[in-house]
C-alpha cells in the first residue's frame, strides 16, 4: 500500500506541475503585471513558450501514466479528472466569482481522493469535510490577502477580485475556518472512538491534536489580517512563520503518537 501511495503522490505532483505550466501560459500577460509573479520562469522569459507547452503536455501524460502503475483504474480516473478540472479552471472557472474558489478547493479534495482510491482506503465523511473546508480556508485566505495587498490593482492580475470585497472574503474565510475546526474535531473524535474499540488503554492523543490545529488556524488568520503581502503566498507563510512551523511539528508529533501508541 505504501508503494501505491507513493505512486499516487508522484502522479498528482506531475499532473499538478503540468497544469501549473498551462496556467502560467494562459496568465502570461497578467503575471507580467504582478509584483511577484512577474519573476516566474515563463512570465520572465526564462523558459521559452514552445518548451513550456511541451513540458506541460509531457507532465500531464506522465502523471496519468504513473497513476496507471498503481493497478487501480480509479486512480487514473481521479488523476485525469483533476487534470481536466484544473485546466478548465485556467480557461473558464477562474473568471467566475465564487466558482473560482470552489474549483480550486475541490482540487485539493481530489488529491486526497487519489491517494485513497490508489490504496483502496475509504475516506471518512469527516475527513472529506476537513479537506474541503481546509482547502477553502487557504484559497479564500489567499484571495483576501491578494485584494488586501494590491487594492484596486488586484483586478489586473486576477479578474474575479473585482467582484469581491474584503468584507465578503473575510466572511468566507471565517466560515471556512469554523468548518475546518468543527470537522477536524469530529474526525479526531471518530478516530479516537475507532481506536478505543480495539485498544483497552486509550490516551486522549487524537483529541489533543485539536489544540495545535486550533492554534495554527488562528495564527494563519492573524497573518492574513496583518497583511504585508505574506498571506497571498501560503507557502511563504508556512516557510517563514516560526510559530506555524512549531505548531505543525506539535501536531505531527501528537498525531504520530496517537497512531502508533
Amino acid at each position: 500500500e505504501l508503494g501505491r501511495s507513493l505512486l499516487a503522490f508522484v502522479a498528482m505532483c506531475l499532473v499538478s506541475s503540468g497544469t501549473y505550466y498551462w496556467n502560467d501560459l494562459f496568465d502570461l500577460e497578467a503575471d507580467r503585471s504582478h509584483p511577484t509573479k512577474q519573476h516566474r520562469p515563463i512570465a520572465s522569459g526564462l523558459i521559452p513558450l514552445a518548451i513550456a507547452r511541451g513540458v506541460g503536455v509531457g507532465l500531464l501524460l506522465a502523471g496519468c501514466g504513473v497513476a496507471a502503475l498503481t493497478g487501480r483504474w480509479q486512480a487514473v480516473v481521479v488523476v485525469a479528472f483533476y487534470a481536466v478540472l484544473t485546466l478548465s479552471y485556467t480557461v473558464i472557472w477562474k473568471h467566475v466569482a465564487v466558482l473560482d474558489l470552489v474549483v480550486v478547493a475541490s482540487g485539493f479534495v481530489l488529491r486526497a481522493a487519489a491517494g485513497a482510491v490508489a490504496t483502496d482506503v475509504a475516506m471518512s465523511d469527516w475527513f472529506v469535510l476537513v479537506t474541503t473546508f481546509g482547502s477553502l480556508f487557504i484559497v479564500a485566505g489567499k484571495r483576501y490577502a491578494e485584494l488586501h495587498e494590491l487594492g484596486e490593482g488586484a483586478t489586473l492580475t486576477r479578474a474575479t477580485l473585482g467582484d469581491y470585497s474584503l468584507q465578503y472574503l473575510r466572511m468566507v474565510v471565517s466560515v471556512a475556518c469554523g468548518g475546518t475546526l468543527i470537522s477536524y474535531c469530529m474526525w479526531a473524535f471518530e478516530r479516537a472512538n475507532e481506536r478505543l474499540a480495539t485498544n483497552d488503554l486509550e490516551l486522549p492523543l487524537y483529541q489533543l491534536t485539536i489544540v495545535p490545529m486550533l492554534a495554527a488556524l488562528l495564527r494563519y488568520l492573524l497573518v492574513l489580517e496583518r497583511g504585508n503581502g505574506h498571506g497571498a503566498a501560503p507557502e511563504d507563510v508556512f516557510s517563514d512563520d516560526r510559530v506555524l512551523q512549531l505548531l505543525g511539528l506539535a501536531w505531527v508529533v501528537t498525531f504520530g503518537l496517537a497512531v502508533y501508541l
